[in-house]
């Protein structure tokens, strides 16, 4: 869940590895389950999931596939992969490995993998063409593909609260990469299909919640890598009330459209 261009994108990662799995692991959830139910994974298959963050995809799909299958777990976060061995350790899960690596270099072998995953990850990486021709280096001839994205600002509230945050911390993303990167995933179907792989997309809303204004703020400062005056926090704490948030002590519940990316790898 982790591959984004910025100055030092490791050391980002590294430092929200922690914020990461106490708040947003267990709000995106729901985004795991699409991802996992499309993989439709079987006893004895090989999976590789690109930008794996704290392991949440490729945890589940090691009980899938089983101990004649395996799992093999890939991020460029050092902090990120710790904390999922930590997970795979006490879950007792000894058919899952992660190690470093990115969606422009995955350590695996020519056609090792029946399915390939990746859960909101692909929209920070910058060379999605280059991403896709290693997606279809990795996977056998038939094998899956699956990956996930947000979906567009007005339909997906989790973007369209961290756009604001940005926006007032002066650090607006370069769309194409950022987490509206595959909300309109066109291009990238062709990238896929030029690589190999035929895909199409369905899309999903999924709802979490957050206890106020406040809290939500917070995560998305953090996750947004925004700081910013008194003063700016207060005008965009006003714009998210004003915009999305009527009752800024009160809960809300977040709801977001998930582009769903589906496909298989070509060739015999």
């Amino acid at each position: 869940m982790s591959d984004e261009p910025t100055a030092d994108p490791r050391s980002t990662w590294d430092r929200l590895a922690p914020i990461y799995m106490r708040e947003l692991d267990r709000r995106f959830e729901a985004v795991v389950d699409l991802v996992i139910a499309a993989a439709g994974l079987s006893a004895g298959e090989c999976v590789v999931d690109v930008g794996t963050g704290t392991g949440s995809v490729a945890l589940k799909a090691a009980k899938l596939v089983g101990p004649a299958g395996n799992v093999l777990g890939i991020d460029i976060s050092a902090g990120m992969l710790r904390l999922a061995e930590e997970r795979a350790r006490d879950a007792g899960a000894v058919n899952v490995a992660f190690r470093e690596g990115s969606a422009h270099a995955i350590p695996e072998a020519v056609a090792a993998a029946d399915v390939l995953t990746s859960s909101l990850c692909l929209m920070f990486v910058p060379d999605r063409g280059a991403a896709a021709r290693e997606c279809a280096r990795v996977l056998r001839p038939g094998g899956r593909f699956i990956a996930s994205a947000w979906g567009p600002p007005e339909r997906c509230d989790i973007v369209r609260l961290q756009q604001i945050v940005a926006r007032h911390a002066g650090a607006p993303s370069a769309p194409e990469v950022s987490p509206v990167g595959l909300a309109d995933p066109s291009a990238f179907l062709g990238q896929l299909r030029d690589a190999g792989i035929e895909a199409s997309v369905t899309r999903h809303d999924v709802v979490f919640g957050h206890d106020s204004l406040h809290q939500a703020f917070e995560i998305a400062s953090i996750v947004s890598r925004a700081a910013m005056t008194p003063e700016l926090e207060q005008q965009a704490k006003a714009e998210i009330a004003a915009a999305m948030w009527q009752e800024p002590d009160a809960p809300r519940l977040l709801r977001n459209e998930i582009v769903l990316i589906a496909g298989r790898r070509t060739g015999g």
